[in-house]
């Protein structure tokens, strides 16, 4: 069983959603990171496994997810809970890293409208991509938030951004350690309806991401 990291902060209308879409397989365990809506009890109800995070962030909530899922199957996924991935694409994630293609899967985001992905938010993203490239030489387009990788081999790299930095510590960390890093088209949609992004839904909410992020390609 395949566990799926679900960072979640007041996503219980995307949860009702998403949850019942999760592919055989797979296993939901949303970190849940202080939600005020109800989102660990919906998750609940649905079959998900939750787990408390009562550190604040994003990296805080997916390393708390990553400890708790079950290492026995080995390879685990993150997705954002908000609606915006399809859980059917989730094998298009996962299985390159359990054949042993690569050792991070990244899932390169493919806007279905423009309003997915707000153009603040896209042209962050994109800044941010060409600097990962030229520092680290990984052939990425995209920091996404759906990635598939061994556990075992993620604790390893001991990462320890617990904010919005943490996706871009995770790729310039498996760069320094040699990992093949791939990426694979995955479609984008809309967030569920009563839900916003604390990213890319406000501009304040991306350029504290850029912060965060920035602090960690200076380091």
């Amino acid at each position: 069983m395949t566990d799926v990291v679900l960072p979640c902060l007041n996503e219980a209308p995307a949860l009702e959603w998403l949850l019942p879409r999760i592919p055989d397989g797979y296993r939901a365990v949303v970190a849940d990171n202080g939600s005020t809506d109800g989102s660990a009890e919906v998750a609940r109800r649905l079959g998900a496994g939750v787990v408390s995070v009562p550190q604040p962030g994003y990296g805080a909530a997916v390393h708390a997810g990553l400890v708790a899922a079950d290492p026995a199957d080995g390879v685990v996924c993150v997705m954002d809970a908000d609606g915006s991935f399809d859980p059917a694409e989730l094998p298009r994630v996962a299985d390159p890293v359990r054949a042993g293609t690569v050792r991070l899967m990244v899932g390169r985001r493919r806007p279905v409208t423009r309003r997915a992905w707000p153009p603040h938010a896209r042209l962050a993203n994109a800044y941010l991509s060409r600097r990962l490239r030229r520092t680290t030489g990984l052939p990425v387009h995209d920091i996404g938030p759906m990635r598939a990788f061994r556990r075992d081999d993620l604790l390893a790299l001991d990462l320890r951004d617990r904010r919005f930095g943490y996706p871009l510590e995770l790729m310039i960390a498996a760069a320094r350690a040699g990992w093949s890093v791939a990426e694979v088209d995955v479609a984008y949609h809309p967030r569920s309806a009563g839900t916003r992004s604390k990213v890319t839904g406000t501009v304040r909410g991306t350029a504290r991401a850029i912060r965060d992020m920035s602090a960690v390609l200076a380091r």
